[in-house]
């Protein structure tokens, strides 16, 4: 297809991706693409994440795991409003399941997807009333910040209104939210009156 696609064709383009299927035949899950494409133009949030998990790509529903519950729980939101592809979009940084590597742990994402892709998603999505950046590659590639998890979700106050940084809801960032109880205390009410706010609009 050409750039002239509309959003529709473009979903469609991006289910069908084979490109890493080289890439994910040689991961120790020996997995085939599935890429999870959920958003619309228009959406009020945008949820920018990193990749899907093994659930996911197996259900094929964004955050369809422990790290989506915890995530609607930061958001405010039940399944059905998070689910409601009206309103939210979720781009993850890469769209397929990266997989793991011998040792089993997590794959980053592809660097080939978001060049492929994220341009002209964000051009069909358009302007949004809230952004959700979830996870360090995410606040690496739609903020251009590489600094540490901990200072960019921290300096929250100095972010252009309707943008919100978030660590990866992971239970591995169990610790990490023990120890920085700022977040639960400061950060959350401040998203999730944003998100009642948008969503009221």
């Amino acid at each position: 297809m050409n750039g002239q696609s509309d959003a529709r064709g473009l979903a469609a383009e991006i289910a069908r991706c084979k490109i890493c299927a080289t890439r994910f035949a040689a991961t120790k899950t020996a997995h085939a693409p599935r890429p999870v494409v959920w958003y619309r133009p228009g959406v009020r949030i945008l949820v920018a994440g990193q990749a899907p998990g093994l659930r996911v790509h197996e259900s094929g529903r964004p955050f369809d795991d422990r790290s989506g519950d915890r995530l609607r729980d930061w958001l405010g939101m039940d399944k059905a409003e998070f689910y409601d592809r009206d309103r939210v979009g979720v781009l993850p940084t890469a769209f397929c399941f990266p997989g793991y590597n011998a040792a089993g742990s997590d794959l980053p994402p592809p660097p080939v997807c978001w060049k492929t892709w994220h341009a002209r998603v964000l051009e069909e999505i358009g302007p949004v009333p809230l952004r959700v950046i979830v996870g360090g590659y995410a606040i690496k590639k739609h903020l251009g910040d590489s600094r540490p998890v901990t200072e960019a979700v921290a300096d929250w106050n100095a972010r252009p209104n309707g943008t919100f940084v978030l660590p990866h809801p992971s239970w591995r960032n169990t610790g990490w939210l023990k120890r920085n109880p700022w977040f639960g205390d400061e950060i959350l009410p401040a998203l999730r009156e944003a998100v009642r706010q948008v969503l009221a609009d």
